[in-house]
C-alpha cells in the first residue's frame, strides 16, 4: 500500500506531534521534514555553504543532539528560503511519501509542492502568541534563558520568512483540512486529525480507525 498523509503549518502549531500520534496510530512511517532543513543549517552555522550541505545530507545527520536548538531553527528557516537547498532535497522526501506501508510528513510545503497528490492534507495552525507561548515552555522546560518576547519575535519573524520566501511559500493546500488548534488540546486536535485519515485510508488497512 502506497499512501501519504501531507501535514504542513507554522512553527509550534502542534503539526510534528499530530504527525507523530497519527503515524502510529495508523503504522505507518513518519518523517519531520523539519529536520532536514534543521540539519543543513546546523552545517551552515558550523561554516557549510548551504546548498553543498543539502546535497550531502546523510541519515546520521538528522540525529544530532543539537537540531531543536533555537539558534539552529533560525538557521533552518534561512536555508529554506534558497530554492536550490529544497530542491536538493525534494527527491529524499518524495521517496519516502511513496514507500511501501503508507507514510506521514510533516513540514511546510508537502501538501502543495512535496506532494500534491497525497491521499489526505492537513493544514494545522493556531495564532501566533499561543505557538509562541507553546515554544517559549518547551524552551524553558529544556533549561533555555530566553523570553516569551524574544521567542515571540522570533515566530513571527519565521512566519514572515516562510509567508514571503519566492520558492514554496507556506500556505494550505486548496484541499488541505485547516485545522486551527489555538483552542484545542492534543487529544482532541489528534483526533481530528485521525478521523480525516481514516475515512480516506484503504478499509483492509490493518489499522484502521475505531
Amino acid at each position: 500500500m502506497r499512501f501519504t498523509v501531507a501535514i504542513d503549518g507554522p512553527a509550534a502549531a502542534g503539526k510534528g506531534t499530530i504527525a507523530r500520534a497519527v503515524a502510529e496510530r495508523f503504522g505507518l512511517a513518519h518523517l519531520d521534514t523539519g529536520l532536514l532543513y534543521r540539519a543543513v543549517g546546523a552545517k551552515v552555522l558550523a561554516g557549510a555553504d548551504p546548498v553543498a550541505a543539502a546535497r550531502a545530507l546523510s541519515p546520521e545527520d538528522l540525529d544530532r543532539p543539537d537540531l531543536r536548538s533555537q539558534e539552529v531553527a533560525a538557521a533552518a528557516s534561512r536555508v529554506a528560503a534558497i530554492p536550490q537547498v529544497r530542491a536538493a532535497l525534494v527527491d529524499f522526501q518524495r521517496a519516502f511519501a511513496r514507500r511501501e506501508g503508507g507514510a506521514v510528513l510533516d513540514g511546510r510545503d508537502i501538501g502543495t509542492v512535496i506532494c500534491p497528490g497525497a491521499e489526505v492534507k492537513l493544514f494545522v495552525t493556531a495564532d501566533a502568541r499561543t505557538r509562541a507561548r507553546r515554544r517559549w515552555q518547551e524552551l524553558r522546560a529544556a533549561g533555555a534563558d530566553t523570553s516569551f518576547d524574544a521567542v515571540l519575535a522570533e515566530v513571527e519573524a519565521r512566519d514572515a520568512r516562510d509567508r514571503d520566501r519566492a520558492s514554496a511559500p507556506l500556505r494550505p493546500a486548496e484541499d488541505a483540512l485547516v485545522l486551527d488548534t489555538t483552542d484545542l488540546d492534543i487529544p482532541a486536535a489528534v483526533a481530528a486529525a485521525v478521523r480525516a485519515v481514516a475515512a480516506k485510508l484503504p478499509k483492509d488497512h490493518g489499522k484502521e480507525a475505531q
